[in-house]
């Protein structure tokens, strides 16, 4: 009679456990419901991002005097500046600069370290490419202004959800009835099908 308690306890509080361990992992469940979704309709939608984020470079070329401290400071020797010594001014003169940012680690060195502030990071992200040699820019390449999703009319800018006050889902800052770029399915799907009376009359 002992034993057969013993086994009816065991399996009570076994089933106490389960039934814990369930709503533990149903609570996780519950509370993503309430949150908004995290999917971005890309390339229709982008996120905004940290004023921080370090993307690709900017080079703006009348401000370096190829002081090479860039290079000096970055931990793979990355930018290669190119200068002449002008004799009449005394000073060196910049032929050529070039990153390729299919070896840079994106560190922010080279922009924290440069005196003259002719480097800075930018937002833009998108640096894929077929070629792994497209992505030696040089200083025509660098010196294009930088991208903004915020600017971009075709496209919905998103916050992120850390970005956003407590309590807000909605992650757009744009006007009431604004829409992404492109048409919806039933827009689509109602130019492809015929109207009244435009069948062939053959």
């Amino acid at each position: 009679m002992l034993n057969f308690l013993k086994q009816v306890g065991d399996y009570a509080r076994e089933s106490v456990q389960a039934a814990k361990y369930i709503g533990q992992g149903l609570s996780v469940t519950f509370d993503h419901m309430s949150r908004r979704p995290i999917t971005v309709q890309y390339p229709y939608e982008k996120l905004i991002l940290s004023e921080r984020y370090r993307g690709r470079i900017h080079f703006e070329f009348d401000k370096c005097i190829a002081c090479e401290v860039c290079v000096r400071v970055c931990p793979i020797n990355l930018p290669v500046v190119d200068w002449e010594f002008d004799k009449g001014t005394k000073k060196k003169e910049l032929k050529h600069y070039s990153i390729d940012f299919g070896v840079c680690i994106f560190c922010g060195n080279c922009v924290e370290y440069c005196p003259t502030n002719c480097l800075s990071m930018t937002e833009e992200y998108e640096l894929a490419a077929y070629d792994r040699h497209e992505l030696n820019y040089d200083s025509v390449a660098m010196g294009r202004l930088p991208y903004k999703v915020t600017q971009d009319p075709m496209v919905t800018p998103l916050r992120e959800l850390a970005y956003l006050p407590k309590g807000v889902m909605d992650p757009h800052d744009l006007p009431a009835g604004s829409r992404r770029a492109g048409k919806l399915p039933q827009e689509i799907l109602a130019e492809t099908q015929p109207r009244n009376g435009d069948t062939d009359q053959n």
